[in-house]
């Protein structure tokens, strides 16, 4: 198991957390301390309060809460944000509204989740020709429906 280390800023009430023991993300807050009201596609980046330090090979991926997505069109500009685990700044979301009405996010509201994944790095070769597949170079819907 990898170890999240946590730096509270002052404005942060919360903690991220695991809302079920099989959960893949933890909850990620608002740490404002007004409600900030979201026109349609309207975007905004709402502060955690949270800084985080990460373990070597390891990064944070910051994704939408599909509750928030399906009921209220609240969704991430950047569909899924990674965070390096050599950043060290402020975690914040960059939350937009796609639907066609507004929307209130309150001073701790669960706002997106983060997942901790490892990853590595490619050590890049470059070649004359690839192997050749079955799909080929059939690109989006190629295999179907």
């Amino acid at each position: 198991m990898t170890v999240l280390k946590i730096e509270r800023l002052n404005n942060n009430k919360v903690l991220p957390e695991y809302k079920t023991q099989g959960a893949a993300g933890m909850d990620l807050c608002a740490a404002i301390s007004e409600p900030i009201i979201l026109k349609p596609l309207e975007r905004k980046l709402i502060p955690t309060g949270l800084k985080i330090e990460l373990e070597h090979g390891y990064e944070a991926q910051i994704r939408p809460r599909s509750g928030l997505s399906i009921k209220h069109g609240i969704t991430l500009i950047n569909c899924v944000g990674t965070i390096d685990e050599d950043y060290r700044g402020e975690v914040c979301v960059p939350v937009v509204n796609i639907s066609n009405e507004e929307y209130t996010i309150e001073p701790d509201e669960r706002i997106a989740q983060m997942i901790i994944a490892k990853v590595e790095q490619a050590q890049i070769e470059v070649v004359t020709e690839l192997t050749q597949t079955q799909r080929g170079e059939g690109g989006f819907g190629s295999t179907g429906k």
